[in-house]
């Protein structure tokens, strides 16, 4: 999972980098391994910075000065392809043709053809692991062709012309060479990318997997001019004073020149499927997601596994609070506790310098990273029945850790609900969870899970309840994406052999052996045109 941003400004005199690294900044969560930003100046110069890191670690003052131009785009990353090098963190650029940048959120499922087809057919080099570097130069190699090789004589003179008047490109060429990317690239992927000189382009995968709006705002500067915004989440565009705030569509790619604003659906098939532990997990609470509200959601999440609480443990259980893990299922909890009719508390104090423990890489780091984010208050727990609320069970580290910590807090009983059904299957379309063997419900009943766990009782809310707390917020999403939790991959693509390389490729342990799992940089000055 990954944050994206783009930022094209109508006064070109102004610099856009303090504004995208302020982005960066609310689109932290959804990526603390690396950090990036390319901007673009006159004449086509660009600029870049990017590291491992958060992006304050990555950014400092002058830095953020040194990187010109009025457009650019950004990135914040956790690694679900390739590795945590420095050289991987995004955004990635090609200088041929025309010089582009990209910034990818999501994950192909067919790397390993477009790669082979890259090195011998189109004969340009990857030079990381990472699917966006494969993804940018499937960009870059249509947008040479569709410029080249498929015109006619009177394009080629057309084009001619216009080089004359250094038009070197044009929206349709890139509308061209999007609509073939999405006959090419298989998985979920959103996208932002810049063409020096140009302008800036965000596009999304036919099935609206991974998230991505766009947003203007009139210029203080300019006369009767926008300037435009893409980003991950609503929060970011509307931190920076962007309204108008809309999703990108499915399979639509929208372009921002110094001539126009310019939107089109590009792939005949499309549907609107984007992955539901957006709701769950990643967003922001106060982000709205393909119209969406986030908050909206986790409240309905909490009234649906409420009844399920209730369903299970009666009428008249036994438990003294409700206690939510910080931050994500804090609305949760207090939505359920109404419904049941207990006392919500606050039972965890959070230590908010640590990084979010899902999206850190490594499953020791996660653990050890526990106590250090998570403080148990004794008097919330001690001689208590409490029931702790989480938005979901992953790996079980952290739930393990949490159960732990109640109990040398003195808690009685610890009931465990998790907002989300179990995760039970592999995720190929951007969130770290590659290989079954990592999750714990893969393979154990929630009754197995409660005594790996050590938990009274776990509760899982039901996949029709959590689709259900989702949808009845929208009329244009067809359905969600929950490969995770059922093993339906809506590309329908998705082979057996792909599912079982991920698996034995994941080179990571899990340590909480669960019962019935199997044995198993600074600133760099790219190039002027």
């Amino acid at each position: 999972m990954c944050g994206i941003t783009g930022i094209y400004l109508a006064d070109h005199e102004i610099n856009t980098a303090p504004e995208i690294l302020e982005s960066l900044n609310i689109l932290q969560h959804r990526g603390q391994d690396s950090a990036g930003i390319i901007t673009c100046a006159a004449k086509g110069r660009l600029f870049q910075c990017k590291g491992n890191g958060l992006a304050t670690e990555v950014f400092n003052q002058d830095r953020v000065l040194e990187l010109k131009g009025s457009m650019g785009i950004g990135h914040v990353r956790y690694p679900t392809a390739g590795t945590s090098s420095s050289a991987e963190a995004q955004p990635f650029y090609v200088n041929s043709p025309y010089g582009i940048a990209l910034g990818h959120n999501g994950n192909l499922t067919n790397t390993d053809e477009l790669a082979d087809y890259l090195d011998n057919v189109a004969h340009r080099h990857i030079n990381t692991d990472s699917d966006s570097e494969v993804l940018l130069n499937m960009f870059a190699t249509n947008l040479d062709r569709t410029g080249k090789s498929r015109k006619s004589y009177f394009q080629h003179l057309i084009l001619t012309l216009t080089t004359i008047f250094k038009c070197r490109i044009n929206e349709n060429d890139i509308f061209s060479a999007i609509a073939e990317l999405h006959n090419q690239c298989l998985g979920g992927y959103a996208c932002v990318a810049m063409v020096a000189g140009f302008g800036i382009i965000g596009f999304r995968d036919p099935n609206a997997t991974r998230p991505l709006t766009i947003g203007r705002r009139k210029s203080s500067t300019v006369l009767d001019k926008y300037d435009y915004m893409f980003a991950s989440e609503s929060a970011a565009l509307e931190a920076l004073e962007f309204d108008d705030i809309k999703p990108v569509l499915p399979g639509e790619a929208v372009i921002i020149s110094r001539n126009a604003i310019t939107r089109k659906v590009l792939s005949i098939n499309t549907h609107y499927t984007p992955c539901i532990f957006e709701y769950v997990y990643f967003a922001r609470a106060d982000s709205i997601i393909d119209g969406i509200p986030v908050n909206d959601a986790r409240m309905a999440m909490g009234e649906k596994l409420a009844h399920t609480v209730l369903r299970i443990l009666g009428e008249d259980n036994d438990i003294d609070s409700v206690i939510p893990v910080p931050d994500t299922s804090r609305i949760i909890a207090l939505q359920l506790s109404q419904v049941i009719g207990k006392p919500y508390r606050e039972g965890f104090n959070k230590n908010r310098y640590v990084g979010r423990t899902f999206i850190m890489p490594g499953q020791e780091l996660r653990r050890k990273t526990v106590r250090r984010k998570l403080n148990a208050m004794r008097h919330e727990f001690e001689g208590k029945n409490v029931l702790i609320v989480d938005d979901s069970i992953v790996r079980g580290t952290t739930s393990k850790e949490i159960v732990q910590m109640a109990r040398d807090a003195g808690a009685k009983k610890v009931y465990f609900a998790s907002a989300a059904p179990p995760l039970r299957y592999q995720n190929v379309y951007g969130i770290d969870m590659p290989s079954r063997s990592e999750l714990i419900a893969a393979y154990n009943t929630p009754e197995q899970i409660s005594k790996i766990l050590d938990a009274d009782k776990v509760i899982f809310q039901e996949l029709p309840d959590l689709i259900d707390a989702c949808k009845q917020f929208t009329t244009v999403i067809e359905k969600f994406e929950t490969s995770v939790f059922d093993g339906i991959y809506i590309e329908g693509t998705v082979s057996k052999k792909y599912l079982e390389g991920l698996e034995s490729n994941r080179g990571e342990f899990d340590a909480l052996s669960p019962i019935g799992s199997p044995n198993i940089s600074g600133i760099s000055n790219i190039y002027e045109r």
